[in-house]
């Protein structure tokens, strides 16, 4: 059964996007299988992936939530990161306005996804950088919440307002939905503020702070322009390298929890 992690911040620019993408494609790199389920409307992840958001008819995320379409006639087998893909576009900005009329409308995705979970090791989940219904969607739909954080003065006041978030859809939808990590992103060890936001991270979440870091980086920040991720683009890149650490150490963990619960 998969796992499914949403990769969420309500601030924007802090690199969701950059995390679904490269994460995954690092997965899929060892062997696992992975969707990506872009929920965002600016379609960024699924651009990134080497699909045409313009040239999709309807076929997308969006056909799911509002229709009721099986998700597996939407999903793309071949990418440019080797994972598929649940792709979307700018339909789905009307999508969260035609949700409010239905019942049960926070679990759309998490019903639509019972069909095909069995067919991944994980399922990554790009939200938008609100908490809008369709970021509640997919925090409904995930074991856990994945937030990419970049080291500047107001990032431990929004980490605090999510975990808030979190903390009451646990309570009132998603009893299992945790947060599954903290991951520094732009990191600048030249910059003292950088270092400085980086430890009060640590200090205050401890286990919760991945060790990757993911450092400014002009590969990664060039890779989406040509439709791939940054190990498609330079592998030998920092960024490339720093996101292969990241899906290492989240399979280990994940090794590391199931060998606990056995």
């Amino acid at each position: 059964m998969a796992k499914i992690i949403a990769i969420a911040n309500q601030k924007g620019g802090v690199g969701k996007t950059t995390t679904c993408v490269n994460l995954a494609a690092s997965l899929a790199a060892m062997q696992k299988r992975v969707l990506v389920v872009d929920c965002d409307p600016q379609g960024n992840a699924t651009m990134a992936s080497g699909v045409n958001k313009f040239e999709l008819e309807d076929n997308t995320v969006c056909q799911v939530l509002i229709d009721g379409l099986d998700i597996r006639d939407v999903i793309i087998d071949k990418t440019n990161g080797a994972f598929h893909l649940v792709p979307s576009n700018e339909d789905l900005t009307a999508a969260e306005v035609k949700l409010l009329d239905y019942l049960a409308r926070e679990f759309r995705l998490k019903n639509a996804l019972k069909e095909v979970e069995g067919n991944y090791d994980y399922i990554l989940i790009d939200c938008p950088p609100s908490l809008n219904l369709l970021t509640v969607n997919a925090m409904c739909a995930a074991d856990s919440i994945l937030v990419p954080l970049q080291c500047e003065y107001f990032a431990l006041e929004g980490l605090t307002l999510l975990i808030d978030t979190v903390d009451q859809l646990a309570h009132a939808v998603n009893p299992k939905l945790k947060i599954e990590g903290i991951l520094r992103t732009m990191f600048d060890n030249r910059n003292r503020l950088s270092s400085e936001v980086s430890d009060e991270l640590k200090n205050n979440f401890g286990d919760l702070v991945y060790r990757t870091v993911i450092p400014r980086n002009v590969r990664l920040a060039e890779a989406p322009s040509f439709g791939k991720p940054a190990m498609y683009y330079d592998k030998s890149s920092v960024g490339s390298k720093a996101y292969l650490a990241l899906a290492a150490e989240i399979i280990e963990k994940d090794s590391q929890t199931s060998s606990s619960e056995a």
